[in-house]
């Protein structure tokens, strides 16, 4: 932790204080090798210290000119090892400039570095004869040190690549998400404008034909009107509870499909069986026909539960039943996975995904002004049981 804090505070500062500190760096290494050479061998003098000036100002500039400041360097090195200077650190300029090109070029001109910067310290090393400090194998050795800054500086530079290129590919999926959730929710606005223009359109033409009725027979007719404004009551309930159901679905991202309809069941029971529990299913809604609503809740009800089912239980099989009574519509759903502990209906965050999917339940069948209770069967087993009412205003 403690080196990743230094890098960071490294890379945040200004390039020219961070390109002195370099060079005051390897100055205070390159130096202390330059003021000592071993014996037998030419001492420092005029010649070695004005090398290392011009070493050390044209490092100063490597990140502008990264390849002539390669070669100034380079050439002072060689300028050392004609010299007579021997030294295991007076090559360290040149490192830093070969890293240079590396991190900052690209592979082609990282090769043609490579091959050059080898060649010319072959030859060197074969003008100068062996070290004394090594004798086997310089011309070798010589050859290929200027590759390892190279190569190290490549590495930096793919990774950086790389980095930047994962980067760019989250900016780029961050749009798409942004993108598609914002079509979602034009597509989500259309298909509410569309179920709220449905209601409108159909509940208050038949007010309006209501209403006209009652104020025809007002005078002549007191039952007649009555009864029209019995009618124009009810339809009014109607649509107040569909407009309500129907508006709270902007709180959420919900399917751009149509409503579900309980007569879809059939295909919602096949695509659970498809995932290993088999279901039964018993449907008793009678002949007449629910509100549109009411069927979409029931269905969503159905469809969470078994949900659950598949992903937070171990049963084998469950038992669905939707039933129709005269005012209120009974959804059930049992399984017969083992005992589980009942959840915390007080509890503000439930602690896995099948308490979200209760709240949801709850939610809708309060939206249509039902209910719905939910816990473990003794012996084994969860039961979902909603009632949602099928007339009449929502509770």
């Amino acid at each position: 932790m403690t080196f990743d804090r230094l890098a960071a505070r490294a890379r945040a500062l200004p390039p020219i204080v961070a390109d002195l500190l370099v060079v005051a760096v390897v100055g205070v290494f390159t130096t202390a090798d330059a003021a000592v050479n071993e014996p037998g061998y030419r001492q420092a003098d005029a010649l070695t210290w004005a090398l290392l000036v011009v070493s050390l100002a044209a490092l100063a500039c490597r990140r502008r000119w990264p390849v002539p400041v390669v070669c100034v360097t380079g050439a002072a090195c060689a300028g050392w090892a004609l010299h007579g200077h021997i030294g295991e650190l007076l090559n360290l300029p040149v490192i830093v400039a070969l890293y240079t090109v590396a991190v900052l070029g690209d592979r082609r001109r990282t090769l043609w570095t490579g091959v050059i910067a080898a060649t010319v310290s072959g030859a060197v090393a074969l003008k100068v004869g062996r070290d004394v400090v090594n004798p086997q194998g310089l011309p070798v050795l010589e050859m290929v040190w200027p590759l390892v800054p190279l190569l190290l500086g490549e590495v930096v530079r793919t990774r950086r690549e790389l980095l930047a290129e994962y980067a760019a590919r989250a900016a780029r999926a961050e749009e798409d998400r942004e993108r598609e959730a914002a079509r979602r929710v034009r597509q989500e606005r259309a298909r509410v404008a569309r179920e709220i223009h449905d209601i409108l359109a159909h509940t208050v033409s038949a007010m309006t034909v209501q209403a006209g009725v009652a104020l025809d027979a007002l005078d002549t007719a007191p039952e007649v009107s009555r009864q029209a404004m019995t009618q124009v009551r009810a339809s009014g309930k109607e649509a107040v509870r569909e407009l309500r159901a129907t508006l709270s679905v902007l709180r959420a991202a919900e399917p751009t499909a149509p409503a579900p309809r309980l007569d879809q069941l059939d295909e919602l029971v096949a695509g659970v069986e498809a995932g290993g529990v088999r279901v039964s299913l018993r449907r008793d809604t009678g002949d007449a026909a629910l509100p549109a609503v009411v069927e979409a809740t029931a269905y969503r009800i159905v469809q969470e539960a078994l949900t659950n089912v598949v992903k937070h239980s171990a049963a084998r099989h469950a038992a669905v039943s939707v039933t129709r009574d005269a005012t209120r519509l009974t959804v059930e759903v049992v399984d017969d996975g083992p005992p589980v502990r009942p959840p915390a209906a007080s509890s503000a965050a439930p602690p896995d995904d099948r308490g979200f999917g209760l709240i949801g339940m709850r939610e809708r069948a309060v939206a249509v002004g039902g209910g719905v209770r939910y816990g473990p069967v003794p012996g084994g087993g969860f039961r979902v049981r909603a009632e949602l009412p099928t007339e009449g205003a929502p509770s």
